[in-house]
């Protein structure tokens, strides 16, 4: 199979990495080859991975050395799945956007994707990649396909909804769509509920949903991905059966964004219909 290149936009904290270091580990344990690049300026990406063992970042090997090899940026872990960091947030300067393109320049002069023939390439891209190189990895890479990370919090769906908007303008690479949004760490009654009504109001697909658990937390402080620390637990299989969604999700979309009143008016409905709830105006199922 042709190789696929997929990025997971998210505020930085939302889990964006957790999301796709566990989707790394499912789809090699699937049987595919895969590397994930984290474009994270705190270069942790992968460190779910490689259970926090060091590994040099791109921008830093460039720096210090003439000539700098794949194999000095990289670090195979769990499941065999290929680790590279792109760079840290001392060295990305005042725009981590930026420092991006010698780091791509540096794959393509070592081939990595012809070397390593991967059928995915997975890349963790927060929000401290905008400063107006938002899509900077993807005018060179051609993304087919792109996942935003997002939680039921109305200050990160506002997020969101920025991250939507840039992906619907800006058409990073020819054939790139969106794949979907996958809400993570979900806590409350109504935290589904807020993801699918958000959603469906922007067009776009929500094609997982995490709720937060004490296993995530746990393999957070194994160091470990979900896969590794709890392989039976119900959130290795959501993993799971977000990594099969993920090969097999052909079709995407275009998202249609809110407009700045359209998403204040959203967020005031939606604080009714909680207000209410809480103050037993309303049945449980009504505010659904």
């Amino acid at each position: 199979m042709a190789v696929r290149h997929i990025a997971f936009y998210g505020r930085g904290g939302v889990g964006t990495s957790a999301v796709a270091s566990n989707v790394s580990a499912a789809l090699a344990e699937a049987g595919h080859r895969v590397i994930q690049i984290g474009c994270d300026p705190q270069s942790d990406s992968t460190s779910m991975l490689r259970r926090g063992m060091d590994l040099p970042t791109v921008l830093e090997s460039l720096g210090k050395q003439c000539e700098v090899r794949i194999e000095d940026v990289s670090l195979t872990g769990f499941n065999g799945v290929l680790c590279i960091e792109a760079m840290s947030l001392l060295q990305s300067g005042d725009c981590a956007g930026r420092g991006l393109g010698e780091v791509f320049s540096f794959f393509r002069r070592e081939r990595l994707f012809e070397a390593y023939k991967p059928d995915f390439v997975l890349y963790d891209l927060p929000m401290q990649t905008l400063c107006g190189a938002f899509s900077d990895p993807s005018h060179h890479i051609g993304f087919q396909q792109a996942y935003v990370v997002t939680t039921h919090d109305f200050p990160t769906l506002f997020i969101t909804n920025t991250i939507l908007r840039i992906l619907a303008n800006t058409h990073p690479s020819p054939g790139a769509s969106l794949g979907g949004i996958i809400a993570n760490g979900l806590t409350g009654p109504l935290a589904e509920s807020i993801v699918r009504d958000f959603a469906k109001r922007t067009a776009v697909r929500a094609v997982s949903y995490l709720p937060n658990s004490t296993v995530v937390l746990q393999s957070e402080l194994y160091g470990q991905t979900v896969l590794e620390a709890a392989p039976r637990s119900n959130h290795a299989f959501i993993f799971r059966r977000l990594a099969k969604q993920v090969v097999e999700n052909g079709n995407g979309s275009v998202p249609n964004p809110l407009g700045a009143e359209e998403l204040r008016r959203w967020a005031r409905d939606w604080g009714d219909r909680i207000f209410e709830l809480e103050m037993g105006f309303i049945s449980a199922g009504a505010a659904i």
